[in-house]
């Protein structure tokens, strides 16, 4: 069996090549903003396709999806080709995947309330332990009941029937105190303000297409468009943390390869960063650390290093680092610290180097024989053979319609789960009650009658006796609703006006 070829990032004093068998130790993609790291990111997505080992990559600013599409002959291209010696550089097309969250630009992606799990959506909202508790108490209640939680309607409407039988439920799933399922209510309201409704729902996205080869054994490349999706980085992050958690939970053990089995990029990995919870940023650490046992590479995309937890930033082996810039203190500690993390090159000073490269230019540094860094190579990216920009809507609609995934997931299912159960339990024991009571209509009819009952009423009593007649228990019982429940409309209309006029505070 021929020998996996290495993945060409570009040249130095060398050229400067990705070994595929250490590809699983994870990677980092840094620089400032217009340095060059989408097309770096494009070169890498390219070199991975062309092994056999499918990719999964955010579309953020809506410029990658050229990737789909053979590049074309440009002078600077043609330059940079012969000085890194490229003989058999040929503009290709690659097979492509589009997905879209919202449905918008490529297949929708969802997953289940159930799939996320309570120990991962309490990590995600920052709850605390009072809270994890009651949010594994309603999993293990719709569990018990064989209720089915596939959406955010599913989830609260369940919180809130155990809220609501709080006393009943205690014996089984513990104290539930209202202030806490009111909290989590809030957080679960937050989620669904930055999107997550759209993310949660069936049918779920099988992992197993993500990881797929084409006909001539190049692994596809799927795209998904975020440009929209980074505008709600709540919603990022969750499906990124669902995403990899799912690869970790779901892939079997294989070891080391000679290749990868899957790489996934994360471009805007501060957002995923930014404001989380220690025991989020604990979970994506343990995640990142033992995935590659099970043959997946993770690479970052970011602006600086230190946007990425030390421990997560630990465990990156393949480093390309684009230039910096160095205009405030702060700025110089994180070119500083970049530099005393790669391997030192005799030839040149790399914290001076970040700050003078060119676009298109990199300090890079991979792992060579036995996982060991290489010394610090200053490179020129090679340029990608498929095309630098963005697809047509004719050609993005084109790669939709000949997907094989081509409506197999665009049209939602909303099959009865736990809300539509639950509300349906609630209008059964409630309908007896109302039918015990007057109608609205009736009410008004009997305090306000017509001049025909008034006038039957008149007739009525001029043939009863005179004296006092005793009520029935009916009769009593009816009059005592009719006035609470006209004493009760006068409250209300009376706080209507005097709260219009006077701008009263409602009271909690």
């Amino acid at each position: 069996m021929a020998k996996v070829k290495n993945v060409l990032i570009g040249k130095g004093e060398k050229l400067v090549e990705l070994q595929p068998q250490y590809a699983n130790r994870h990677g980092l993609i840094a620089g400032a903003t217009g340095t060059g790291k989408t097309v770096t990111l494009q070169v890498l997505a390219e070199g991975f396709s062309r092994i056999g080992v499918p990719v999964f990559l955010a579309d953020a600013k809506g410029d990658l999806s050229g990737i789909s599409q053979a590049g074309s002959e440009h002078p600077k291209v043609t330059e940079r080709v012969k000085e890194i010696g490229i003989d058999d550089f040929a503009f290709e097309d690659n097979t492509c995947v589009f997905w879209d969250l919202f449905g918008e630009k490529g297949h929708p992606i969802r997953a289940t309330i159930s799939d996320m799990g309570p120990v991962l959506l309490s990590q995600l909202l920052g709850l605390n332990d009072t809270q994890t508790g009651i949010m594994s108490a309603t999993f293990r209640f719709a569990d018990d009941e064989g209720l089915l939680l596939l959406d955010l309607k599913d989830l609260t409407t369940t919180l809130k029937h155990i809220g609501d039988n709080a006393k009943q439920l205690k014996s089984d799933y513990g104290n539930i105190s209202s202030s806490s399922v009111g909290a989590i209510q809030r957080k679960l309201l937050e989620l669904e303000d930055s999107g997550a409704d759209e993310f949660f729902g069936e049918p779920q996205l099988d992992l197993w297409d993500l990881i797929r080869v084409d006909a001539n054994g190049r692994g596809n490349i799927n795209i998904l468009a975020a440009d929209k999706l980074m505008m709600k980085p709540k919603l990022y992050a969750t499906f990124l943390l669902w995403l990899i958690s799912e690869l970790f939970e779901d892939l079997p053990e294989v070891g080391d390869q000679e290749k990868p089995r899957f790489v996934f990029f994360f471009d805007e990995a501060h957002l995923l960063f930014e404001d989380a919870p220690k025991a989020l940023v604990d979970k994506v650490e343990m995640v990142v650390r033992l995935i590659r046992s099970k043959g997946v590479g993770i690479y970052f995309i970011t602006q600086s290093p230190l946007d990425i937890p030390e421990d997560v930033l630990g465990q990156l082996g393949n480093r390309v680092q684009h230039a910096l810039r160095a205009f405030t203190p702060k700025d110089k500690k994180a070119v500083k610290a970049t530099a005393q993390t790669m391997r030192e090159n005799p030839a040149f000073d790399s914290e001076e180097a970040i700050m003078q490269l060119g676009v298109g230019e990199a300090l890079v540094s991979t792992l060579e024989d036995n996982g060991i860094p290489s010394i610090v190579e200053r490179t020129m990216i090679r340029p990608p053979v498929s095309r630098i920009g963005p697809a047509t809507e004719s050609e993005r609609a084109s790669a939709l319609k000949s997907s094989p995934f081509a409506g197999r997931y665009d049209k939602e299912i909303d099959r009865e789960s736990a809300h539509e159960i639950l509300k349906a339990r609630v209008e059964s024991i409630e309908a007896p009650k109302l039918n015990q009571f007057p109608s609205a209509a009736e009410q008004k009819l009997n305090t306000f009658p017509s001049a025909a009952q008034k006038s039957a009423k008149k007739s009525s009593a001029v043939a009863k006796p005179k004296g006092r007649q005793r009520q029935t228990v009916t009769e009593a019982l009816t009059k005592s609703v009719v006035r609470s429940v006209g004493s009760s409309i006068g409250r209300q209309i009376g706080r209507g006006l005097l709260g219009g006029i006077m701008g009263g505070r409602r009271r909690r």
